[in-house]
């Protein structure tokens, strides 16, 4: 599914993004739903603990992170996981499933926020079953996307401004704890080993549930053909955008279980809610709400405007069926990557719960990182003709073998987000074989 070569006269994309522009992308793109929704879940967990996990998951996007920057400063084109597992094993299938798998973490991360939605947060204001909040909010989304939603990066400042400032809400209030002496800085290094498989399982699990929070990175390589002077400025912008949104994480999971015990964080989906109402400060409740539903509402945007024009993107490369790829001549959106993703949404939302959805879009991602940091190793054979990052050896080894432990079945996930997996790869799988039979019977007869 490689791309055809650019033509002669071909207009290119704009270099219009830099270092500070690119840097509050990335970090705009990992703040959201994972720590406004799921802290009270990995709370759940690990117990008191809650920022070991935060801290473990660091490490391991760190680690990714640095296969991803090696790849995209030796290969800056907006492609992503799909242009480097071609490049790497030339397998056309694989290739695919990897782009399907990309698709399918947007959409299970867009559902996930869809049901915080209607959520405790929304509960501040009125209460509606969270199901069909859920369902009405992708179906507004759908609208908003084939009506054609801006996907300018500076707009994403002012989304980002918003969801930061939530976060630094949460960690003044835990600042002001810590003043004042309120609290219990017991519970921090409590790890709960009432759970089957005890210290071990408690760690791998809430990690596993943990790394949700941090995926997004891996999209900015996308802008890399719109970014200036991409081999300088986004080892810079991933590797600090990945700092600063680890250090936001682990001091906000201290404030919260600081001020809240993590029995009440797990039972809520809307866990910083509770972190403020316990805080001492006198923050209006009702704003921060306001703020998590919109931090949490443009998670789902981003996600499900990057998994309808994937979708689009593999029906133009002719390896699903090109009906999926049609645009309205009208919008110039693609409409039925809208409604095929929609739909996919919609069922996801019906069927999973937040924690579920979450752990869903993690285990994706984390096999979609494994194979990208063993394609780092492949790819070490290919030079380029220009200067680029590259990671020490031992971190994209560290980085496969870390993510593929956490993909796997000794974090004690539960079997339903597996299944969930499976169908939803089932779906691309079929889409695949259809497309190739089609092709197949096209095909001039010798």
């Amino acid at each position: 599914m490689t791309s055809p070569n650019p033509e002669v006269g071909q207009v290119s994309l704009k270099r219009a993004i830099g270092p500070k522009l690119l840097l509050l992308f990335i970090v705009g793109d990992i703040l959201g739903t994972g720590v406004y929704a799921l802290t009270g879940k990995v709370a759940g967990k690990v117990g008191g603990a809650l920022w070991v996990p935060f801290l473990i998951g660091f490490v391991i996007a760190a680690l990714t992170a640095m296969s991803y920057v090696e790849l995209v400063t030796k290969y800056p084109r907006a492609a992503g996981a799909a242009l480097y597992t071609q490049r790497a094993f030339r397998t056309p299938f694989l290739t695919f499933m990897v782009a399907f798998t990309v698709m399918c973490s947007g959409l299970t991360s867009a559902s996930a926020a869809a049901r915080a939605i209607g959520g405790d947060y929304l509960k501040t204001f009125v209460t509606v079953p969270g199901v069909i909040v859920g369902i009405v909010f992708i179906v507004a989304i759908a609208l908003l996307n084939y009506r054609g939603v801006s996907e300018s990066v500076k707009t994403n400042i002012v989304f980002t401004i918003i969801e930061l400032t939530g976060l630094l809400v949460i960690i003044v209030i835990g600042v002001y704890a810590v003043v004042t002496g309120a609290g219990e800085p017991a519970r921090l290094t409590e790890i709960r080993t009432d759970q089957e498989g005890g210290l071990f399982l408690a760690l791998l699990g809430s990690t596993a549930l943990a790394f949700f929070a941090f995926v997004g990175f891996e999209d900015s390589v996308n802008m890399a053909e719109e970014t200036r002077d991409p081999s300088r400025n986004f080892p810079r912008a991933i590797f600090l955008g990945v700092a600063i949104t680890s250090t936001i994480y682990i001091l906000v999971a201290i404030t919260s279980s600081l001020l809240v015990d993590y029995r009440v964080l797990e039972k809520s989906s809307g866990p910083l809610l509770e972190v403020v109402k316990a805080g001492g400060i006198s923050f209006p409740p009702q704003l921060f709400a306001v703020i998590a539903m919109f931090a949490v509402a443009n998670s789902a945007l981003i996600n499900m405007m990057m998994a309808s024009r994937l979708v689009y993107g593999l029906a133009n490369e002719r390896v699903v069926p090109r009906g999926l790829g049609w645009v309205d001549p009208r919008r110039r959106t693609p409409v039925v990557g809208i409604i095929f993703t929609t739909a996919l949404a919609i069922a996801l939302i019906s069927t999973g719960e937040i924690a579920g959805l979450g752990d869903t879009t993690a285990f994706l991602l984390l096999c979609v990182f494994s194979v990208v940091n063993v394609a780092v190793l492949v790819l070490r054979k290919d030079t380029v003709d220009h200067a680029h990052y590259r990671a020490p050896t031992i971190l994209p080894v560290l980085g496969a073998v870390l993510a593929f432990v956490l993909a796997s079945p000794l974090t004690g996930r539960p079997a339903e987000v597996y299944i969930r997996a499976a169908v939803l790869l089932g779906i691309g799988l079929l889409l695949w074989v259809v497309n190739w039979l089609a092709t197949r019977r096209q095909a001039p007869v010798e």
